[in-house]
């Protein structure tokens, strides 16, 4: 860059861009927050549910997957009609319509209720989910962009660590008698308060002009990546049935047409150009193989802490504090680290990641409080992984395709926690012995993730 343009990129990042300020990140944060905590925060209350509502195995899993489904299907689709529809208007769309199914799901009476309630959420978060990432890497440049995604991740971490924590707090408060309806409740106040901000806080962006949606696009991708994740859900719990490989193979059809339909459609729901950008062409399938050890390692971990180990759904929530206090140190140095490091921030992070896990392997059979160490290591390496992340997938992606990208990396990493749940549990639920010898064993493939990880974060530009 000349020096002649130095002063004036200064003066863009030293003022808030098109009108975004630390109000704006704040309410696109919330709806981030609560998305994500939702995915996490309902395994906490299952036996709850199941008893008030007397519901069978299979209503119950469908609680927790109708969610994913919908999610992992509709992220392509949500981020491309922000490009075409405006991302604050379908931001304020999709936590309407996610305050409106929290209330709902709040106020299920049967389990089918509960269920497409459940759904409609995970609609509503694709729909939401891909705007944020839109509109920050829009509206921000420079280093002010570099800490609005760390932010994001940050919020993104936090969600998903302090799910279990959050959950057990109000289920054991029991909230004017709510019980664990208190989980989705919680979320109406915090939906309400945040759409009557959005208005006169988060700066509105021009809409993509002279395009339309790809429908034929949107049926594919969405019908292929449902093909995809419903089977990796269902598949071990079922035994991997006939039908769930007759899935696979029908999502590998799916999605190969859509990509070959992308390539000749005037308006393609994801522009074949952003492909050729080496950061979004590889770190969207590092994001993939990264998230492969994020759900699986939070799933069998408290499965460990409440099977293996005894505690309550509130005690190992307060063991995932250390893990969120490792998080939350290492995201807010992430930007500096990533300033100095650039693409080796993610390789150190997966590196200290794996060496957490590798503490914990030492520490199963001793007292809980040997845990403490490696998920407080864990944390941090999932820190510096996860909050710089974002800012450099979508480095080089321009405003016009922003929010379609990020529906990309979205659903690359909804597909990762759903692949790295059903690939982790084979290991799990196939390892002999204890609670105990299965989660150690979990453990052997979170930390090969980790380093295919590190390895793929050579391929990155080192910018």
């Amino acid at each position: 860059m000349s020096h002649t343009a130095t002063p004036e990129l200064r003066r863009r990042e030293a003022a808030p861009e098109h009108g975004a300020s630390t109000a704006s990140l704040l309410v696109l944060l919330t709806g981030i927050f609560i998305t994500t905590l939702d995915f996490f925060i309902v395994n906490v209350a299952i036996p709850d549910i199941q008893a008030d509502l007397r519901a069978g195995a299979t209503a119950i899993q469908w609680v927790v997957a109708g969610f994913g489904l919908a999610l992992g299907g509709g992220l392509i689709t949500g981020g491309r009609l922000g490009d075409l529809f405006g991302r604050r208007r379908m931001y304020a769309l999709g936590l309407a319509l996610f305050t409106a199914a929290s209330l709902a799901c709040g106020l299920a009476p049967s389990p089918g209720a509960l269920i497409a309630s459940r759904v409609v959420q995970g609609v509503a978060a694709a729909l939401l989910m891909p705007q944020v990432l839109g509109i920050i890497n829009g509206v921000y440049t420079g280093e002010r962009r570099a800490r609005a995604f760390t932010a994001y991740g940050l919020a993104l971490g936090l969600g998903g660590v302090f799910g279990q924590l959050i959950g057990g707090v109000l289920i054991q408060a029991d909230l004017f008698g709510t019980g664990w309806r208190s989980i989705f409740l919680i979320n109406v106040p915090v939906g309400v308060v945040t759409l009557a901000l959005i208005r006169r806080t988060v700066p509105s962006q021009p809409r993509t002009s002279g395009t339309r949606l790809d429908v034929a696009g949107t049926v594919l991708v969405t019908l292929g990546l449902i093909a995809l994740v419903l089977p990796l859900i269902e598949g071990r719990r079922l035994g991997w049935p006939a039908w769930t490989w007759a899935s696979l193979g029908a999502s590998a059809v799916l999605l190969t047409v859509f990509a070959l339909s992308q390539r000749r459609g005037k308006a393609p729901l994801v522009a074949p150009s952003l492909f050729r950008e080496a950061a979004f062409r590889v770190g969207s399938g590092l994001a993939l193989v990264y998230t492969l050890a994020l759900a699986s390692f939070f799933l069998y971990l408290a499965l460990y802490l409440q099977q293996g180990r005894g505690l309550s759904a509130l005690e190992s929530g307060l063991l995932f504090v250390a893990l969120g206090a490792g998080y939350f140190a290492a995201s807010t140095r992430a930007t500096a680290v990533a300033a100095r490091l650039g693409r080796q921030v993610l390789a150190l992070g997966a590196a200290v990641q794996a060496a957490g896990c590798l503490l914990l392997l030492t520490a199963i059979g001793h007292p809980i409080g040997w845990l403490i160490p490696g998920l407080a290591l864990a944390g941090a390496g999932m820190g510096f992984v996860l909050a710089p992340l974002s800012a450099i997938v979508l480095s080089g992606v321009t405003d016009r395709h922003a929010a379609s990208a990020a529906g990309v990396l979205s659903t690359a990493q909804q597909v990762g926690n759903a692949l790295g749940v059903a690939l982790v549990g084979i290991v799990f639920y196939g390892a002999l012995g204890s609670v105990a010898d299965a989660f150690r064993t979990s453990l052997l493939p979170v930390m090969a993730f980790c380093a295919v990880t590190a390895a793929l974060a050579q391929f990155l530009p080192k910018r």
